[in-house]
């Protein structure tokens, strides 16, 4: 991965004529070359999940001598799509436990549910924020800008024309939904004379990086971007960042928008808002007043007609909530394939967020479809609590109808 690599790169520099010894693995690149860097001796390893455990089940690795842990994005290592691996490395294998080991955990974003998820790798730990978690600064000044989706391009071509200086263009980072969209739109932008490269989870491992290399170095200043660029990254220079298409949460849009206005330096975020993000617009909005920035007449609007969402802390509020119990198993499949866990299949959608269930198995999920809603999984071979589709479901005081999808 881009940002283990990144990380790797910044502690040689640390540990320069030292004699500490700093080694990186990551998927996507040779385990050869990265086994014969370990077999010299590690000091640091820099890895990410699914490589370190295929180290460990190698056993190439042993985790005995640890006394230093730190999870960079914690809260994306222990959702759902990391948090098996992390169990895994933290506690099946021969890791010293909490108390003998130091853990630190970082992030810009920090949901209660995955503070409390993180609790279990911790002893006696320190929450230390700085500034308000999950928020923005004012260094990045925000804008949002009413765009139909058919108007999306010459709009950006428009931005992109106007903080270009005398031809030359600042380095830019758009961020779009999808992989094949970052293609599309970076084969767009290039046959319009604006040099452009895309970074996404299609691409190897080396076309990221020299990508990332050729975005830095200015020959290709714009980079197109999924959200694989959002968190991170630390690369410097960059004045702008376009969300082409914006996410469906407010703590990924943070991460986005602090790809500039970093270190201390002065930035411009800039997103194009429509009718299908009107489930951000209460977050957006109240974001952006948190950060001192003017916030648009119409974003007000479309945050007052908002019937659904979370309040600015990404807290629940306290509203009837609709829960819908999915039983289709193939759907389930086609939809949560990526997280390994094809056996669990009865899924409760709480909109309003990440709301609380008491029936939960499962932890924490991503957003289904385009609403705000916390996904909880129960595995399918677990009968004991799960409600029938005529039952209903106690939720924080709440007894919403449960129905079948």
């Amino acid at each position: 991965m881009c940002l283990a690599s990144q990380i790797h790169e910044e502690a040689k520099k640390f540990a320069y004529q030292s004699g500490v010894r700093v080694v990186v693995a990551y998927g996507g690149a040779p385990i050869n070359l990265q086994l014969r860097d370990l077999e010299r001796g590690v000091d640091i390893l820099v890895a990410t999940p699914g490589r370190l455990v295929d180290l460990l089940e190698r056993a190439r690795v042993s985790l005995q001598m640890i006394r230093y842990l730190a999870l960079d994005e914690a809260d994306r290592m222990l959702d759902m799509g990391f948090e098996p691996q992390i169990r895994k490395i933290v506690q099946q294998m021969d890791m010293p436990p909490p108390g003998v080991r130091q853990t630190m955990l970082f992030s810009a974003t920090f949901p209660k549910e995955i503070q409390r998820l993180a609790a279990d790798f911790l002893s006696n730990y320190v929450f230390l924020a700085v500034g308000r978690v999950g928020s923005s600064t004012d260094l990045i000044i925000q804008r949002v800008e009413y765009v139909l989706e058919t108007d999306k391009r010459s709009h950006l071509m428009d931005l992109l024309h106007a903080r270009s200086d005398h031809g030359k263009q600042a380095l830019t980072l758009v961020f779009v939904e999808t992989k094949k969209g970052a293609d599309s739109l970076e084969h767009w932008l290039c046959m319009n004379g604006f040099p452009a490269t895309a970074i996404h989870g299609d691409r190897t491992q080396q076309e990221r990086e020299y990508a990332l290399r050729s975005f830095k170095s200015g020959k290709t200043p714009i980079l197109v971007a999924t959200d694989v660029a959002a968190r991170g990254l630390d690369i410097p220079h960059v004045s702008h960042v376009v969300n082409f298409d914006l996410p469906n949460d407010i703590d990924d849009y943070v991460h986005r928008i602090g790809r500039t206005g970093r270190a201390g330096k002065t930035g411009l975020a800039t997103a194009f808002f429509n009718e299908n993000n009107s489930s951000l617009a209460r977050p957006l909005a109240d974001l952006m007043q948190e950060a001192n920035q003017e916030v648009p007449a119409w974003l007000s609007r479309f945050a007052a007609q908002s019937s659904f969402g979370r309040n600015r802390r990404g807290e629940d509020r306290e509203e009837d909530l609709a829960v819908v119990v999915i039983f289709e198993e193939t759907l389930f499949q086609q939809r949560w394939k990526w997280n390994g866990l094809l056996n669990w299949k009865v899924i409760f959608t709480l909109r309003l967020g990440l709301a609380r269930c008491d029936l939960r198995c499962g932890n924490v999920g991503k957003l289904w479809r385009n609403s705000w809603c916390g996904c909880f999984i129960v595995p399918s071979d677990v009968n004991k609590g799960c409600p029938s589709p005529d039952s209903t479901l106690s939720l924080k005081g709440h007894t919403p109808k449960v129905t079948r999808a």
